[in-house]
C-alpha cells in the first residue's frame, strides 16, 4: 500500500516496496483498501528487501521493523510506525491506508530541495 500510494501522489518519484517476510501474492484486503481509493493492487507482487541490496536510496520509509540497515543502504531512513495490519480485516486494513497516506503527504509538503538535502 505504501508504494502505490507514494506512486498517487508522487508519479514522478522512483518507489518500491519491500518486506522482509513478503507474501506470495498482494493481501486480499489490501488490494480491496487500495481499489477503494482507485488503485489497483491486484497485480502487485511482494518483493523481499535483499531485491535491493545494490540500490542506495534516498530515502527508505520502515513500517513494523526493527531495522533495514543489513537489507538495503539509505541516505535518510524515518521509522514511521504503522503496525502491519496482514491480521486484521478490511477496517485494520483502511486505518493502515490513511496512516501511510497521511505519511506521504507529509513527506511531499516539504520542499523538494529540503527532502533532498535531507537525504544527502
Amino acid at each position: 500500500m505504501a508504494e502505490a500510494l507514494a506512486r498517487m501522489h508522487a508519479p514522478d518519484w522512483e518507489v518500491h516496496s519491500a518486506g522482509i517476510e513478503p507474501g506470495e501474492d498482494a493481501n486480499p484486503n489490501a488490494v480491496r483498501a487500495m481499489s477503494e481509493v482507485g488503485y489497483d493492487l491486484s497485480k502487485h507482487r511482494p518483493r523481499h528487501v535483499s531485491d535491493f541490496k545494490r540500490t542506495t536510496f534516498d530515502l527508505v520509509a520502515k513500517m513494523d521493523v526493527p531495522d533495514v540497515g543489513n537489507f538495503v543502504s539509505a541516505k535518510w531512513v524515518e521509522n514511521w510506525d504503522i503496525p502491519d495490519p496482514a491480521n486484521g480485516g478490511i477496517e485494520e486494513f483502511r486505518k493502515v491506508r490513511e496512516l501511510i497516506e497521511e505519511r506521504v503527504r507529509a513527506v511531499l509538503a516539504q520542499p523538494q530541495q529540503d527532502v533532498l538535502s535531507r537525504a544527502a
